[in-house]
């Protein structure tokens, strides 16, 4: 069986009725099991921890952000830990019979499929990075969401998927 793990972290962790509905976008999508949901009131982040076969854990994350996106409002956002948006990373891990590499390609359809359909900018990192100085999810991270129309502003930093606004 091919299992992948997928851990986004979400810019919500004092209020648990929003991450829980959130969390719960994910794991009702058939094949997505929602492992773990670890709220931080300091840091007013979440990371979900999902596992699946590779192409329902994809879906499970594409609803996850679809649900984060409608809930989260980060013009308002206050926390301690480094953020770029609703939904600050959602990194892919392979755990049976999937490689790091799909794990990527799972990355890269997401973020298209995000970019198009949610209007959001995304931007790749690690292993699923677009060029060599995005590799590092510090460098990305950068000014965090508050310097982030200035990041889009500039053509070296435009977005690998969806608006550069």
């Amino acid at each position: 069986m091919r299992v992948v793990e997928c851990v986004p972290n979400i810019s919500e962790g004092r209020r648990p009725e929003v991450y829980q509905a959130i969390a719960e976008a994910a794991g009702n999508v058939p094949g997505v099991q929602v492992l773990d949901v670890d709220p931080g009131v300091e840091t007013n982040r979440t990371v979900i921890t999902l596992v699946g076969e590779p192409e329902a854990v994809l879906e499970g994350a594409f609803q996850l952000m679809r649900a984060a996106v409608a809930r989260l409002d980060m013009s308002t956002h206050k926390g301690a830990h480094p953020r770029m948006g609703a939904v600050d990373v959602v990194p892919f891990v392979p755990v049976s019979g999937v490689t790091m590499e799909e794990c990527a390609d799972l990355a890269r359809r997401l973020g298209d499929r995000a970019g198009r359909e949610l209007g959001i900018p995304i931007y790749l990192y690690e292993s699923a990075a677009s060029r060599p100085e995005r590799r590092n999810l510090a460098d990305v991270r950068v000014g965090e969401y508050e310097a982030l129309a200035k990041k889009l502003a500039d053509p070296a930093w435009k977005p690998d998927y969806g608006p550069a606004t």
